[in-house]
């Protein structure tokens, strides 16, 4: 018989990238008494990755308990950029409610509506928080408008719709029941998830069925599955079941050798859990996102929502160039191979593909961010290898036969002067102005309709042009009819003529052709990109020239050469930057971008052989 577990509240929080949800998270942390009076604590105390503390935004999706009033509530803090939208698809099914938090004064973005549409289709409880009240600019009645708009586009029903709105300052520690009410403390957003969020049901006395929602990994104990208890209850030392809807074939007996409950946020072992618990499991090795533990006697898997398809592709290659192997410590496809397809074992949005080349392998994700997290992580673990240019993933219309390609929702709020150059830009790379409006501050907010390609490239153009005051958001709108050619990039590139070190006598007469990216002293190697040229073609150089010695002094020959800083690019703007005949080379030292044929002659023969 199906009974609800009222002492228990299980709940995600969700949102668009930058609203608080983090913040929000730490402050209910603080004010549930999880830590010691005395605890040193850190802000953003969920982002425990340090790429996520480095750039302030959630990528993994993470569980912690707090305690309020006899009520355990299971919190789920969820990605809020559009390439972690896998992360946020698949932790909704351990979740009976939904904390949706908006910018009071940003309102309702893309993310939001992303998020928001996957807990209404999963008939999620949904309750409303407004962040960031105590915003200067804050704009508290059009927002709350906003955010009913997007219900009612999303299709809500009227329980959906019904929802109560909370009003915070994740930052100031508070949160208000309605907006005139004196600013104390967080118990009126715990009050609303106690009194609002449904209590998880299932059936206690019946056979175990448990959905796996994450995995994590640890060196130690393995693979370790999370997720919730639907029915019955599991049990340390118990023989289970696993079973995927997606794989009928799948039927491995396993037993459950540890389990864990959170408690603020550690993992605690426990012998036992039953319905509504959010718990994990180790001790079992072939355990993935989407199996369901099951009782032996009734092998039944819950139904797992199917990931969204990744939209781009890039080519990580085993690094061949001249000064290969020099700085990693991985460097063989044998280590490449392993590390990428160990990658599939916590990302459901990653695919990986061998190719016909035992060197190259296929990775396709769901955005540039996406990849460049997975880059960034495998150089500070060691990796050294090459990366392609990011490549759209194209499909077929069944039944035209039409060459279809992803489609994203750009949204774009800029200084009113740049709006011009920002649509000339996007209109180049086959945007289509949807709308446009301003906000009465000096800014415009435009919906630009645009190939997943035309944006592949363009953040560091758009800083550039906006002077860093643009804000750009995208969001995956389907497959749409292929839109023709874009042309990447107008400049070309600079290229080391020959290998050795850097000289400040070649590097002086080199700047003059465009700007450069690296200083004197440093390896290059014949092929290897140095800068970008001012003009469209690209142009060898010998950087690596020293001044010939002549017994005849001139009177200016002591004065000292001056160099111009050269550009230090990031990760992000060498993938930007990098053309279609190019390669980045990625070590836990240097970036460099060369030249896939590195030989000159070479090069030139295939370009004839293009045209």
């Amino acid at each position: 018989m199906r009974t609800k577990r009222e002492d228990v509240r299980n709940i995600a929080i969700i949102a668009h990238v930058d609203h608080g949800k983090t913040t929000l998270v730490d402050q209910l942390l603080r004010q549930s008494g999880v830590f010691r009076e005395n605890q040193e604590l850190v802000e953003r105390v969920m982002d425990s990755n340090d790429i996520e503390r480095e750039r302030g935004i959630t990528i993994l999706s993470k569980n912690t308990a707090i305690t309020y009033k006899g009520t355990k509530i299971n919190v789920v803090d969820t990605p809020g950029h559009a390439d972690f939208g896998g992360e946020v698809e698949r932790v909704l099914k351990m979740v009976d409610g939904v904390i949706l938090v908006v910018d009071a004064y940003e309102g309702a973005m893309p993310q939001t509506k992303f998020v928001l549409r996957k807990a209404l289709e999963l008939k999620l409880a949904v309750m409303v928080c407004i962040n960031k009240i105590d915003r200067p600019d804050a704009r508290v009645d059009e927002v709350v408008d906003e955010v009913l708009d997007l219900f009612i586009e999303l299709d809500a029903d009227e329980d959906q719709l019904d929802c109560p709105f909370v009003y915070a300052s994740a930052k100031g520690g508070y949160a208000l029941k309605e907006m005139g009410d004196e600013p104390k403390d967080m118990q009126p957003l715990f009050e609303t998830i106690v009194n609002y969020m449904p209590a998880p049901e299932g059936d206690p006395d019946a056979d175990t069925q448990m959905l796996i929602s994450t995995i994590d990994y640890n060196e130690y104990v393995g693979r370790i599955g999370c997720g919730k208890i639907e029915n019955g209850t599991l049990k340390v030392n118990q023989d289970v079941v696993i079973v995927n809807a997606h794989d009928p074939e799948k039927k491995n007996r396993v037993k459950v050798s540890r389990l864990y409950q959170y408690d603020g946020l550690n993992k605690v072992e426990c012998d036992s859990a039953t319905i509504g618990d959010i718990v994990a499991v180790s001790g079992i090795a072939d355990i993935h996102i989407g199996d369901t533990l099951c009782a032996p006697e009734y092998p039944m898997p819950i139904p797992f929502q199917k990931i969204s398809e990744p939209t781009i592709a890039m080519q990580f290659i085993v690094n061949d160039s001249p000064l290969a192997g020099q700085e990693g410590k991985f460097v063989t496809s044998r280590h490449l191979r392993d590390r990428l397809f160990r990658e599939l074992n916590t990302d459901v949005s990653l695919r990986v593909e061998e190719t016909d080349s035992a060197d190259c392998f296929k990775v396709s994700g769901r955005g540039e961010l996406h990849l460049s997290i997975l880059i960034e992580n495998m150089r500070r673990e060691g990796y050294e290898f090459a990366v392609s240019k990011a490549e759209v993933l194209y499909k077929k219309d069944e039944k035209t036969g039409q060459k279809l390609e992803p489609m994203e929702l750009a949204y774009i709020d800029v200084p009113d002067e740049f709006s011009g150059s920002v649509i000339q830009k996007l209109s180049l790379r086959k945007g289509e102005l949807q709308g446009m409006s301003t906000n009465g501050n000096g800014s415009t907010r435009m919906e630009f309709s645009i190939p997943s390609r035309g944006l592949i490239g363009y953040r560091g153009e758009f800083m550039t042009d906006t002077k860093g005051n643009g804000i750009i958001n995208q969001i995956f709108d389907g497959y749409g009819p292929y839109k023709g050619d874009i042309t990447y990039r107008k400049q070309g590139s600079l290229i080391a003529f020959e290998s050795g070190e850097t000289l400040t006598y070649g590097l002086f007469n080199a700047q003059e052709r465009g700007t450069l990216f690296i200083g004197p002293g440093e390896k290059v190697y014949g092929g290897m990109v140095i800068g970008q040229n001012g003009k469209g073609e690209d142009i060898e150089l010998n950087v690596c020239k020293a001044k010939h010695l002549t017994n005849t002094r001139s009177s200016g020959a002591d004065d000292a050469l001056k160099l111009t800083p050269p550009k230090q690019m990031s990760l992000e703007q060498c993938l930007e930057f990098i053309d279609t005949d190019e390669l980045l080379e990625v070590t836990p030292e240097s970036l460099r971008i060369r030249k896939k044929i590195l030989d000159a002659s070479a090069r030139k023969r295939a370009s004839h052989s293009k045209k």
